[in-house]
This record gives C-alpha cells, sequence and structure tokens, in this order.
C-alpha cells in the first residue's frame, strides 16, 4: 500500500493563528504527524509546543532533522520564498501558506528548485478541497448548469485595520485585498472552470492614509502602497469568462461571493475561504433557489487535507491538488492584473495550469481506520 500518511513527520515554520489548524487536524485525523514547530519567537513557539504535545526546535534543528520529510511555511508573506527556498535546499518536500511568495521571481525559484531536486511544492488554500467547492465541481463536470458562460467573483470588505493588531502589511505590495484574499477566489475559479488565459484590470484606492482602529494602535495612520480595490475581467480555459473584485474600500455588500451562470442555469458557490455550504443552485424557469447537499468530506476547518494529499501524492506517485504550480499560476495571474490595470490593456499570463483533478469521494489518505 506504501506509507500511510499517519507515519510522515512534518514540522511546521511559523506558529500564528492558523498553525493552530494543521495541529489540530494532525491530532484530530492523524492525516500525518507533527514533530516540531518553529519561530522566531521562541517564547510562542514552546508554548505551542506544550499545547500540542510536540517540540520546538530552531529553523536550522528542523531542516537538518533527518526524520521530517516535509515543512509547513506559515510564516509571513514577505519571508515564504526564502524559508521555501532553504527548506527545498535541506531535502525537505514544502507546503505553504499563500500566496507562493511576494514576486513572481521568487515563485520561479521555488518551483525551478524544486523540480531539480525531485521535491513537491503544495500551497494554500486548500479550502477549494472541502465538501462545498467539491460538490459544486461535481454539479459542473455532470453538466446541471449547462455549459459554464461566466462567473463572479467578489471579496468585498472595509478592510483589516479594525480588527488586527498590526495591519501595516496589508497596505503594502505584496499585499491589499488581491494577494490578501485573491488566492482564495482566484484558486476557486480555476479549479471549477480552468486556468486564467488573458487578463484585463482596473484598479483605484479609496484612501492615501488609513487610520488604525484596533488596539493596540488605534489612531496611528497607515500609508497605502497599493491598489484596495482591484477589479479584473479574465478569460478562463474552458471559455467562460469571470469577474474578479477584491477591495478594502467597501463598508458593506451584498453581493455573493461566487455565482456561475451556464447555459441552463446558475451555481451559487459558497465563500472559498471556508470549507463548507451553503451551495445553491438555481435551473431556468426554477422559481427559487435550491440548496445542494453536499457529497463531499472535510465540510469543517480542514486546513491541512491540501498537505495530506501532497504527502499521499508523494507516496504513490501522482499529482496533488493544492501544487506550487497552480499556486505559481495564481500569483501569476495576480501580477497580471496589476501589470494589466497599470498598463490600461489585454495582457496574458506567462503561466498556464491544468485544471486540478476533483478530489475522490473517498480520498484514498483518509481512510475509515483514521482515529476518530
Amino acid at each position: 500500500m506504501g506509507m500511510t500518511n499517519a507515519s510522515q513527520v512534518i514540522g511546521i515554520i511559523g506558529t500564528g493563528n492558523i498553525s493552530a489548524a494543521y495541529l489540530k487536524i494532525a491530532r484530530d485525523l492523524g492525516l500525518f504527524r507533527v514533530k516540531a514547530v518553529s519561530d522566531m519567537d521562541t517564547e510562542r513557539a514552546a508554548a505551542v509546543a506544550a499545547e500540542y504535545g510536540v517540540q520546538a526546535m530552531t529553523l536550522e534543528d528542523m531542516l537538518a532533522d533527518p526524520e521530517i520529510v516535509a515543512v509547513v511555511n506559515l510564516t509571513p508573506p514577505g519571508a515564504h520564498a526564502d524559508v521555501s527556498l532553504a527548506a527545498l535546499n535541506a531535502g525537505k518536500h514544502v507546503y505553504s501558506e499563500k500566496p507562493l511568495a511576494v514576486e513572481r521571481e521568487d515563485g520561479q525559484k521555488i518551483m525551478d528548485l524544486a523540480r531539480e531536486k525531485g521535491l513537491r511544492v503544495g500551497c494554500a488554500p486548500d479550502t477549494v478541497l472541502g465538501a462545498g467547492i467539491q460538490t459544486a465541481r461535481e454539479v459542473l463536470d455532470a453538466g446541471r448548469i449547462g455549459r459554464p458562460v461566466s462567473a463572479t467573483a467578489f471579496m468585498m470588505s472595509s478592510g483589516p485595520e479594525s480588527w488586527h493588531p498590526n495591519p501595516d502589511f496589508f497596505y503594502q505590495r505584496g499585499a491589499g485585498p488581491l494577494f490578501d484574499m485573491g488566492p482564495y477566489y482566484l484558486t476557486a475559479l480555476v479549479t471549477l472552470l480552468g486556468g486564467v488565459q488573458k487578463v484585463s484590470a482596473t484598479t483605484t484606492k479609496a484612501f492615501e492614509q488609513r487610520p488604525i482602529t484596533s488596539q493596540p494602535r488605534a489612531g496611528e495612520f497607515i500609508t497605502v502602497n497599493t491598489p484596495t480595490h482591484v477589479a479584473a475581467n479574465l478569460t478562463l480555459d474552458g471559455g467562460a469568462v469571470a469577474t474578479l473584485i477584491t477591495s478594502f474600500d467597501v463598508p458593506a455588500s451584498d453581493v455573493p461571493r461566487i455565482e456561475i451562470h451556464g447555459t441552463e442555469g446558475t451555481l451559487s458557490v459558497p465563500d472559498p475561504n471556508t470549507f463548507g455550504g451553503p451551495l445553491k443552485i438555481r435551473l431556468k424557469g426554477d422559481k427559487e433557489w435550491t440548496e445542494i447537499p453536499l457529497t463531499r468530506p472535510f465540510a469543517d476547518n480542514s486546513r491541512g487535507i491540501g498537505l495530506a494529499d501532497m504527502l499521499s501524492a508523494n507516496a504513490a506517485g501522482g499529482a496533488h491538488r493544492a501544487s506550487g504550480d497552480l499556486a505559481f499560476h495564481v500569483l501569476d495571474v495576480m501580477h497580471t492584473i496589476l501589470e494589466s490595470a497599470e498598463a490600461e490593456r489585454t495582457l496574458t499570463p506567462r503561466t498556464r495550469v491544468e485544471r486540478p483533478a476533483a478530489l475522490d469521494v473517498q480520498p484514498a489518505w483518509f481512510t475509515t481506520s483514521q482515529p476518530a
């Protein structure tokens, strides 16, 4: 059968909020085993290690540990490339938080080094492997709304400075609403409809400076160095045309997260930052929306299933779904969106990607023998 995931040992670099999801899924589902965590804040690393019964290690010790086959890179976006390259150079597979890197050139370096060393790169979001979007994929592939013609994807918010304790980085290059939240929406569109062929975009920003209203820095101002409202038209491989809007400039909004419009009906897709529903359909002639029961596993917060899928594919051979290639395409598309707005013309992304395979109803790595 090959190696089971439960015996695959990983390390986690970065012990911020998101690390808990990976530690919990390792503990609750046994999809892999976390040996150690590492953080520049050694006290925080020690506290997280104690809470989950794992070791706290320096980054150097983790990368030198022969038992650890893969590392999860949960560092801030600006550090993603350096940490991922160091891990690959140490012979470890890498699974990164989104985005893969801030700059396209760094994303290319990561992919080139992984290929050269015969190592795997995976990248969040793996929400697209959750029950909501995988059931939507099943509905689309069964032809229930006919041929997909168009899609809309909206991430509308008023920005994170009202709740995040240190919101400055959200307003610098490599962040903003497009790089912060766009990966969820773009990864969902590619998973459901195919890669991006053409991009035409316009951007703006509501404010040059924004006041922090969260504690402990309420009253300080942030200089905005990246567009905060990004509108893009995307031509997708299957022929559908998608409209994507990401914004930190919207005080309130009632638009759907993602809709896909086909020749026979419309599919309302759940928030791509979650794993579950609701998923709704309305066919031509229907008076009401109908909620579609989810047919796939992982409706709850299951961050880590993309890593489990990568480890399993590595053991068995074959492609993994939350792949570096997909994440690099999304990174490339985001840069192309900003470049299109700046150039005021339609541009072609530099990369192409195949739509990843649907996740099996019962993935090989998620067996009934998992611990309850």
